[in-house]
């Protein structure tokens, strides 16, 4: 098992920046690729971006593409996502995920088995 707790979400203006982490703990040996999903009120999960843990080949979801940056913290197991350019409809609880194995459809959040508790991003207008 695998367990992940973010931080980092508030409450931030539109145009600003926020930065999420995600500390996993448990077996990490066993993960494959680590990444964001995030689900606003009345919506489906939306993919945000993803990273696999040994490599650097990162993956964007279209609306946060440019504005958004994942990055590792591979020494101590920490995950991170930089939000710069917020606007107002980025407003969601974001998720951090993980998966053991390789999953190509990376867009897919029943492809992961891992999930945190979330954390709340609001931008206001």
């Amino acid at each position: 098992q695998v367990q992940l707790v973010e931080s980092g979400g508030g409450l931030v203006r539109a145009g600003g920046s926020l930065k999420l982490s995600c500390a996993a703990s448990g077996r990490t040996g066993s993960i494959y690729a680590m990444g964001w999903f995030r689900q606003a009120p009345g919506k489906e999960r939306e993919f945000v971006a993803r990273i696999p843990w040994r490599g650097t080949l990162t993956y964007y979801g279209r609306s946060v593409q440019g504005r958004f940056v994942i990055s590792k913290d591979y020494a101590n197991y920490t995950l991170h996502l930089q939000m710069d350019s917020l606007k107002p409809e980025d407003t969601a609880i974001y998720y951090c995920v993980a998966v053991p194995r390789v999953n190509s459809d990376y867009t897919n959040p029943s492809g992961y088995d891992y999930w945190g508790q979330g954390t709340q991003v609001t931008v206001s207008s």
